[in-house]
């Protein structure tokens, strides 16, 4: 009996314990010009902002219909009563990096996963950006997440079971463009996030990386693979102006969330960032 003990108190102890990534400089000044097109580059806007319910920009989004409920994107404004105006850079820092939000674990039904590869300047650009929006005092619809799920604590188990913080290290041998696809589609505008199967737990199965996902916690989404780009026939270009303007080269439209992502998100991204993604999604 003892001995289980133990055993229990070393696995409670492993399931709760933080985790969180590299320190960050929290000293940098942020810029929130180069913040508002992080806010497009990643999502943001697609995600919190309910368009078809008339929701003012980034004061609450849709929900996200998953195997664990429901989940409502927040208002992020700089509303400071139903916003996020009164967290403070670290507070922001913690959320975005590990995780870990002024109320408890966040579910990864929020991309932390991916924003954690940002960079410590672009934590402080993209809060200036949020810092200064236009604060809009009403709250966000509320999520519903039946029991077990909505016990916070839980996220911790997950955590530690699934979730490594790091910042993002470029690929040796690979030019600045394709680490930049590569950031781009793993980190801030977490296309991986999508376009990945889950396991049971919700937990993105990288070794299937961007081979599509059926439905569920992540949403049905197509493979987005090199070879399945390429037998869909999309090249660097024809994917680059897909991501513009949601023409196909099969002569169809896209719709659905992906119709969200590009008006709201793909649409207002540079040239150089569109490609830089294209490059990087059919290299070989």
């Amino acid at each position: 009996m003892a001995a289980l003990a133990v055993l229990g108190a070393a696995i409670g102890v492993y399931f709760l314990k933080p985790v969180s990534g590299p320190a960050r400089d929290l000293s940098l000044v942020g810029n929130a010009e180069r913040g508002n097109y992080l806010i497009r580059l990643g999502g943001c806007v697609a995600c919190h902002t309910d368009r078809a319910n008339g929701r003012a920009l980034l004061s609450g989004g849709a929900g996200l219909k998953t195997d664990f409920g429901t989940f409502v994107p927040p208002n992020i404004t700089s509303d400071r009563q139903f916003g996020i105006g009164d967290w403070t850079i670290a507070q922001f820092s913690e959320a975005i990096s590990n995780g870990m939000g002024p109320q408890g674990h966040l579910y990864p039904a929020f991309p932390y996963e991916n924003y954690t590869l940002m960079s410590d300047q672009e934590i402080a650009d993209l809060y200036a950006a949020l810092m200064a929006s236009e604060p809009v005092n009403a709250p966000a619809a509320a999520s519903a997440i039946p029991f077990p799920f909505n016990m916070r604590l839980l996220m911790a188990g997950w955590q530690n079971l699934f979730f490594a913080p790091a910042r993002f290290a470029p690929e040796q041998g690979r030019s600045d463009q394709y680490n930049r696809g590569k950031y781009l589609a793993l980190g801030p505008a977490h296309c991986v996030a999508c376009h990945t199967p889950r396991n049971g737990l919700g937990a993105l199965d990288w070794g299937a990386a961007f081979t599509g996902s059926p439905g569920g916690t992540g949403g049905r989404a197509p493979a987005i693979t090199a070879a399945a780009l390429a037998a869909d026939g999309y090249d660097v270009e024809t994917l680059v102006q897909t991501l513009k303007d949601g023409f196909t080269p099969g002569f169809d439209v896209l719709g659905g969330a992906m119709a969200e992502v590009i008006a709201e998100s793909t649409a207002h991204w540079t040239d150089d960032d569109l490609r830089a993604l294209a490059s990087y999604l059919l290299a070989p």
